[in-house]
C-alpha cells in the first residue's frame, strides 16, 4: 500500500524532474515539447469532441422557439427529439438500425470469408499462395466508395433518373433491393473489409505452430475437430479484434451508404449527421456524432481491454515454430476458385468497370461506335457542371492542386509531428506526459471519421477567442487531417523510436551537440525510412478519405474525392469514374512506393 510519505517523496521527485528539465531546457527540451504537444492536441483532439457532446445539452441559435430556451442554455430538447418523440422512429432509430445491421452482416460475412482465405493462404499449399497473399489485400487499399460506383454503374435502374446501369441498358430489370440500399451496402462493406481480416488473422496463424495440428491429428481428430477445438479458439483474439475494429469503421461509413441508400432513404447514423449539418440541424448533428463516438469509443476499447487479456489464448510458437502446411488433395480446385472469385469480385471488376464506363457514351453498350474519349479529353460536353474531359477540366486540377497541397502539407507535418512525439514519449524523463501523449494522439482512431469531423465543425465554424473562424478556408481542413491521422503516423514514430538506443544520442550530447542538432543530424536521418512512410500513409490515407472533406470543404477547398461526390450528385457517371479511378490509382502506387521504402508489405506475414 502506498504511503502519504511515499506519494509526497513521489511528487517531490516529479517535482524536482520537472525543474531540472526547465533548467536544462534548451540542452534537452523533451519534457517542454511534450507539453506543448499534449497542449496542440489538447485543443485539436479533445476541444472538438468535448464540443461536440456540449452541443448536445444547449439551446442552438434558430431553436430557441422549439426548445423554449435562449441560445446557450442547457437543454434536453435534442436527446428527446432523437429517443422520445413522435419523430424519433424516423430521424433516430430506423438509421440506428439500419447502421447497426449492415454493421453486423457485413462483419459476419468478411470474418467468415476472411479466416477461410487466411487459412488457405497460411496454412494449405494452395496454388499461388504469394501471388494471392498480395493481390487479395488490394481492396483494403482502395476507397471503399469505388466498390460503390462500380455497384452504381453496373446495377443502376430507372427509379433515380439519369443514366441507367450497364444491365438495364442490356435490357434486365433490376429491382431496387438489388440497386439500392441494404443490400448493396452491405456486400460492398464486406468487399472492403474482407483483407483487413485475412491480414490480422493470417499474421495470427503464421505464428501458430503446425506441431499443435499434427499431435491433434496423431489423436486421431479430424479436421473439422481440429478446427473447431484447437485452430479457431486460438484464433479468437485474431478475429474478434478484427471483428471489434470493422464494426467501429462501419458505424461511421459514410461514403458508401451515401451513394447506394440515400435513392431509396436508406439512412444510416452517418448519413443522417450529414443531412442534419446540412438543414442546419446543429444540436441533432451533435446528437449523431455522439452516438457515433460513444460506439467507436466502446467498441475500440474493448478492443485494447481483450488484447490484454491475449495471454490467455497464448501460441506455443515463435519464428522457429514448425510451418507444415496441409493437403488441400480434392478440396484445391474449390479453394483456388473461391480465392479467384474474390480477386475477380473484389478487383477485376470493380476497376474493369469503372475503367470501362469513362470511355463508353451509353453505358453497356459495347459497339464501336459507342466508345469514346470524350469523358478525358473532350470538350464542349454539353454539361451543365463539366464542360470538358477531365483532363481538360480547371475544376478538376484545382481539385488535384487541393488535394496536393492541402493533403500533402498535412501529411508532411503529420510525419514529423509523429516522430517528436515518438521521441517524447520514448524519452520523456515524466511518464505522466509519455503516457498522456502516447493516449490523446491515439484518441482520433477511436471516433469515425464523420464524427470527428463534424466535432472539428462544431469547435471552429465560428470565431473563438483569439482564433478565428476556420470553415471555407484550407486551415480547417489541414487541422483535421493533421489530428485524423496522428494514430498512424505517432505509432510509426513511437514503434521507430523504440528500436533507437540512447548511445548514439549521448555520444553526440558530450561532444556538445545541441538538441536540434542531434534531431537535424542523427535522429531524422536514423528515421528517414519511417518518417517517409509516416507521410505517406498519411497522403493515401487522407487521398482517399471521404468523410472528413465531406464536412469541412466548401467548392473553393474541394478536393478530388468531393469533387467526384459531386459529379456523382449531377449524375455524372463517367466523370465520377474517371476521378475515382485516378485516386485509386495513386493509392494503389502509394502503397507500393511504402512498401519500397519501408522494405515490408502488408502481405509480408502471409507470404512466408
Amino acid at each position: 500500500m502506498t504511503t502519504a510519505a511515499g506519494k509526497r517523496r513521489s511528487s517531490a521527485g516529479w517535482y524536482r524532474r520537472l525543474r531540472r528539465q526547465a533548467l536544462f531546457g534548451l540542452q534537452d527540451p523533451t519534457l517542454l515539447i511534450g507539453i506543448g504537444l499534449l497542449a496542440v492536441f489538447s485543443w485539436l483532439v479533445a476541444a472538438p469532441l468535448i464540443a461536440v457532446f456540449a452541443d448536445i445539452f444547449t439551446t442552438q441559435p434558430g431553436d430557441e422557439a422549439r426548445t423554449g430556451g435562449a441560445a446557450g442554455e442547457i437543454t434536453g430538447y435534442y436527446l428527446d427529439r432523437a429517443f422520445n418523440s413522435r419523430m424519433s422512429q424516423i430521424i433516430f432509430w430506423k438509421p440506428l438500425w439500419n447502421t447497426l445491421a449492415v454493421a453486423t452482416v457485413s462483419i459476419v460475412l468478411a470474418l467468415v470469408l476472411g479466416t477461410t482465405l487466411a487459412w488457405l493462404l497460411v496454412r494449405t499449399d494452395l496454388m499461388g499462395r504469394a501471388w494471392l497473399s498480395t493481390v487479395l489485400i488490394i481492396p483494403f487499399m482502395l476507397p471503399a466508395w469505388t466498390f460503390a460506383l462500380a455497384w452504381m454503374t453496373l446495377f443502376k435502374n430507372a427509379t433515380t433518373g439519369g443514366q441507367l446501369g450497364w444491365f438495364e441498358s442490356m435490357g434486365y430489370q433490376i429491382p431496387d433491393w438489388v440497386a439500392y440500399g441494404a443490400f448493396p451496402t452491405t456486400v460492398i462493406m464486406t468487399l472492403n473489409y474482407t483483407p483487413f481480416v485475412i491480414i490480422l488473422v493470417g499474421n495470427a496463424m503464421q505464428r501458430l505452430d503446425s506441431q499443435l495440428e499434427e499431435a491433434a491429428r496423431m489423436l486421431g481428430a479430424g479436421r473439422l475437430t481440429i478446427a473447431r477445438r484447437l485452430v479457431l479458439p486460438l484464433m479468437r483474439p485474431a478475429t474478434l479484434s478484427a471483428g471489434l475494429l470493422i464494426f467501429a469503421d462501419a458505424v461511421g461509413e459514410f461514403a458508401v451508404p451515401y451513394v447506394l441508400g440515400l435513392p431509396v432513404q436508406f439512412e444510416t447514423l452517418a448519413t443522417s449527421l450529414y443531412r442534419a449539418i446540412g438543414t442546419q440541424q446543429n444540436g441533432m448533428a451533435a446528437v449523431f456524432a455522439g452516438v457515433i463516438m460513444v460506439f467507436g469509443i466502446v467498441t475500440l476499447s474493448i478492443d485494447t481491454w481483450m488484447m490484454r487479456k491475449t495471454w490467455r489464448f497464448a501460441v506455443l510458437g515463435d519464428k522457429g515454430a514448425m510451418q507444415r502446411r496441409q493437403t488441400l488433395g480434392a478440396m484445391h480446385l474449390p479453394a483456388l476458385t473461391l480465392a479467384l472469385a474474390m480477386v475477380i469480385v473484389g478487383i477485376v471488376v470493380p476497376l474493369g468497370t469503372l475503367a470501362l464506363s469513362t470511355v463508353m457514351h451509353i453505358p453497356g453498350r459495347f459497339t464501336p461506335d459507342n466508345f469514346t474519349l470524350a469523358y478525358w479529353i473532350g470538350t464542349d460536353l454539353g454539361t451543365v457542371a463539366l464542360r470538358n474531359g477531365i483532363l481538360l477540366s480547371d475544376q478538376f486540377w484545382a481539385a488535384a492542386w487541393n488535394s496536393i497541397r492541402i493533403i500533402g502539407s498535412a501529411a508532411i507535418l503529420a510525419g514529423v509531428v509523429g516522430i517528436l512525439v515518438g521521441y517524447v514519449v520514448v524519452r520523456s524523463p515524466v511518464k505522466i506526459v509519455s503516457v498522456a501523449l502516447r493516449q490523446i494522439t491515439f484518441f482520433p482512431y477511436l471516433v469515425p471519421g464523420i464524427a470527428f469531423a463534424a466535432a472539428f465543425l462544431v469547435l471552429f465554424a465560428v470565431e473563438r477567442g483569439p482564433i478565428p473562424a476556420l470553415y471555407g478556408t484550407p486551415w480547417i481542413l489541414f487541422l483535421a487531417l493533421v489530428a485524423d491521422q496522428m494514430p498512424f503516423a505517432s505509432r510509426a514514430g513511437i514503434s521507430a523510436m523504440t528500436q533507437l538506443g540512447r548511445e548514439v544520442e549521448e555520444a553526440a550530447s558530450m561532444v556538445g551537440a545541441g538538441w536540434l542538432r542531434r534531431m537535424r543530424s542523427i535522429i531524422f536521418p536514423i528515421q528517414r525510412s519511417a518518417l517517409a512512410a509516416g507521410i505517406l500513409l498519411s497522403f493515401i490515407s487522407g487521398l482517399k478519405g471521404v468523410s472528413l472533406f465531406i464536412v469541412l470543404a466548401v467548392p473553393s477547398t474541394d478536393v478530388l474525392t468531393t469533387f467526384s461526390l459531386r459529379l456523382v450528385d449531377y449524375g455524372y457517371t463517367q466523370a465520377a469514374n474517371a476521378v475515382v479511378l485516378m485516386i485509386s490509382i495513386i493509392a494503389l502506387g502509394g502503397m507500393l512506393l511504402i512498401n519500397r521504402v519501408t522494405g515490408t508489405g502488408l502481405a509480408q506475414g502471409l507470404e512466408s
